[in-house]
């Protein structure tokens, strides 16, 4: 049988940094735990741009359609900042996401327990917090149709538009609905069906699927109200579904209930291909981070546990994801600190490679 088949687009900023460390951790367990992956590498984002004039190049767009998964760095820098829109790095990624039609976005929130006092929140709120957030990718107001910029009346006049069919809004709710069954059964979808119209749908369509869902418990709330309900009492939620905006902006918010973004991992999910797995991407919460770039400082703990995911929801590998996740909760434990992760008290910080040392050491142990 052919070992599952990986691209990994480490990007732009510390995207190659982590990266590298995620490397790592893929050879040991190729070479520990006789997992082997067919791993092959190419450019997204200002890489991309770089060399070929665009952000994503049409035969690297064929190579992450005809692999079992895509792990994803990070793109963008300042150096980019002034191009034009469509070929902006950031445009590469939403490439990725439209056309392998990866509707789910599950970004959880989970905080360790050595980290617990390093939420801008009070240990006890954010101590055990464990909460998945399932965003609609593919649709919404990041790709509705009219948009734009054009003169009216003498004046320029900025247009998105905000458009969901009852499909796209199911097909996200099964996702979130399974992962509820699988959780602890509560699941509360947010959206503003007081002032939107594809709130109203959304809310409807939602009731609709937790029909084929008795078990789990169905809640609703305005996406204002959850902001504010995400700072103030966090752990009331387990899964929570939500559009392409209001998931941006709320899974930020719980990301930083856990102290680092540094921490945090994310799958971008599709349909199931030919051999059953869906299609997918993995990639860390952080961003490209220009100004720590080349330093050695960049957390890759975010992005090693993108790749669990991926063991996770791609692989079939559950216990090796644990054992992975198992490694990076001892490591926090016992003190390991990148600079992001340094409290008062003070100290030296672990490099990256350092973390990934530690992390590998952890995995040793763990045999």
């Amino acid at each position: 049988m052919a070992n599952p088949s990986l691209l990994i687009l480490a990007g732009d900023g510390i995207g190659p940094e982590v990266m590298n460390e995620v490397k790592r951790i893929i050879d040991w367990f190729g070479a520990k735990r006789d997992l082997a992956f067919d791993v092959s590498e190419d450019l997204v984002g200002g890489a991309a741009y770089d060399k070929h004039g665009v952000p994503l190049h049409d035969d690297t767009m064929a190579k992450a359609q005809s692999v079992d998964a895509v792990l994803l760095g990070a793109v963008g820098g300042p150096k980019y900042d002034d191009l034009d829109f469509s070929v902006k790095p950031e445009r590469g990624l939403l490439r990725l996401r439209k056309e392998m039609d990866l509707f789910a976005n599950l970004r959880p929130a989970q905080c360790f327990d050595a980290l617990a006092d390093f939420s801008s929140l009070k240990k006890d709120i954010v101590a055990g917090l464990d909460i998945m957030i399932v965003r609609e990718l593919t649709s919404g107001v990041y790709f509705g149709e009219p948009r734009g910029i054009h003169m009216e009346d003498n004046m320029r006049v900025g247009i998105n538009t905000q458009r969901y069919t009852e499909a796209e809004i199911e097909r996200g709710a099964r996702a979130a609905f399974e992962l509820a069954m699988k959780r602890g059964k509560k699941l509360c979808s947010m959206e503003k069906a007081n002032v939107m119209e594809s709130g109203i749908l959304w809310r409807d369509v939602v009731t609709e699927v937790h029909r084929d869902y008795p078990e789990v418990e169905l809640s609703h709330m305005y996406a204002d109200n959850g902001a504010m309900q995400l700072v103030r009492a966090p752990k009331q939620f387990d899964v929570i579904y939500t559009d392409n905006l209001f998931g941006d902006i709320l899974s930020d918010c719980a990301a930083m209930l856990t102290g680092s973004l540094g921490m945090l991992p994310s799958a971008s999910l599709g349909l199931p291909m030919a051999n059953g797995r869906p299609k997918a991407m993995y990639e860390p919460v952080h961003g490209s981070a220009p100004d720590i770039t080349g330093q050695g400082k960049a957390n890759p703990i975010a992005c090693i546990l993108s790749f669990a995911m991926a063991l996770r929801y791609s692989f079939d590998q559950g216990a090796e994801a644990d054992r992975l996740e198992a490694a990076i909760e001892k490591v926090l434990a016992d003190g390991a600190r990148t600079a992001d992760l340094m409290g008062p008290e003070g100290g030296t910080p672990l490099s990256t490679t350092q973390m990934g040392d530690v992390i590998l050491s952890a995995l040793d142990e763990s045999l």
